[in-house]
């Protein structure tokens, strides 16, 4: 394992940093305070992509498209451990590619009207390998939120503002611990 740290792009259930906390930090005895200090989201978007949800299924998947963008959170301080975690995770659907994303300094509505994009930053995403197991639309961040997530979470790991919380501070001590 390295001190180097990853960064990722998360465009489906992980986007939820409730969720990201469940896969990464389950059997953590560590404060979600602590946790959260450890990681920054921030909202992005990756362009040339395509998000749709998997047949049957409570999450997305994504496929390279020029014609088409996703929306998504733009995750920092992955250890090597989050990172085997995430791995596990997605499972043998997805292959971990690495992308270039633009940092979303204004976030617009759905449909991506608004957004004002900013940085560009490189990244890993999970890319879905078999087309034929996504359907025809694009999954629903909201309606994921709002029937599903609580199937995927640890009962613990709430927020108050969960959909772009800002870190807290911490020793760097305690973080160490928390690894």
């Amino acid at each position: 394992m390295s001190d180097r740290t990853h960064a990722a792009f998360f465009y489906g259930t992980l986007m939820a940093p409730e969720v990201f906390f469940t896969v990464c930090y389950r059997s953590s005895k560590e404060q979600v305070s602590l946790l959260k200090s450890l990681h920054e989201f921030k909202p992005a978007i990756l362009h040339g992509y395509c998000r749709r949800r998997v047949n049957h299924e409570d999450y997305p998947g994504i496929f390279p498209d020029k014609d088409h963008e996703v929306r998504g959170m733009y995750v920092t301080g992955l250890t090597d451990a989050n990172m085997d975690k995430l791995d596990q995770f997605e499972g043998s659907e997805y292959e971990r590619r690495t992308v270039l994303v633009r940092l979303l300094s204004k976030v617009g509505d759905d449909k991506g009207q608004g957004n004002v994009e900013g940085e560009v930053v490189e990244c890993e995403v999970y890319v879905f390998k078999n087309r034929k197991f996504l359907e025809d639309r694009e999954w629903d961040y909201k309606e994921f939120r709002e029937q599903k997530m609580k199937m995927w979470t640890r009962e613990d790991y709430g927020f108050e503002d969960t959909d772009a919380f800002s870190p807290t501070s911490v020793e760097d001590e305690e973080k160490e611990a928390a690894v």
